[in-house]
């Protein structure tokens, strides 16, 4: 089965609470976002957003720029109804992560989803090369930490440490902080993150 099929599957046989990665409030991911002291109509990427809360909270802190890109056209469907009207003041993008050409700059890029599940060396490359063309200040991203799980939804992950995290975006990106965190999954599980916050480097 494809990526794609997968994730379509995932998201039409599943309930938010059987899924583990539900978060009712994504504390971590708001917190290190509230830190960047954004403009309001920043343009904003939440990849492999899937139906995270994370753009109903954006929306009710005044975010006016907010895009929300998954490669499940299902899992868009889900928060788009759950949002009702509010989810015309989104932009909804379907597209793998690998495949995605974006036509403008995102002031800030969150990923809390994608990421991890890249662990082809190509895979990354092309996902370097995304963030270092079409991100102009911020990038944040939570992965699962070298303490958290090797496997997701059935697919292997790849795990980072903070370290190897900060080296991968080096070349145009400059760390923020990191911190990590125990997800508590719905189902009384605990998973560990590692979050860290970049800064795009002036050229």
């Amino acid at each position: 089965m494809d990526r794609k099929a997968h994730w379509q599957k995932v998201y039409e046989t599943k309930s938010p609470e059987e899924v583990s990665w539900t978060q009712k409030r994504p504390t971590t991911s708001l917190e290190l976002i509230q830190g960047l002291g954004l403009e309001k109509n920043s343009k904003i990427v939440d990849v492999g957003g899937g139906d995270s809360n994370l753009v109903d909270h954006l929306l009710d802190e005044g975010f006016t720029n907010l895009t929300v890109l998954d490669i499940s056209e299902k899992a868009l469907e889900k928060a788009q109804n759950r949002l009702g009207d509010r989810a015309n003041k989104v932009n909804w993008e379907v597209s793998d992560i690998v495949d995605y050409h974006p036509t403008e700059t995102f002031d800030l890029w969150h990923d809390r989803a994608a990421f991890h599940f890249l662990t082809d060396p190509e895979q990354i490359k092309t996902y370097l090369k995304l963030v270092n063309q079409h991100v102009s200040q911020y990038f944040v991203l939570g992965t699962f930490s070298e303490a958290g799980p090797t496997k997701c939804s059935g697919l292997e992950i790849k795990q980072y440490s903070e370290q190897t995290m900060t080296e991968l975006f080096v070349e145009k990106f400059d760390k923020i902080k990191c911190r990590t965190e125990d997800h508590m999954t719905p189902f009384g599980t605990k998973q560990n993150f590692l979050f860290c916050s970049f800064r795009k480097r002036n050229p």
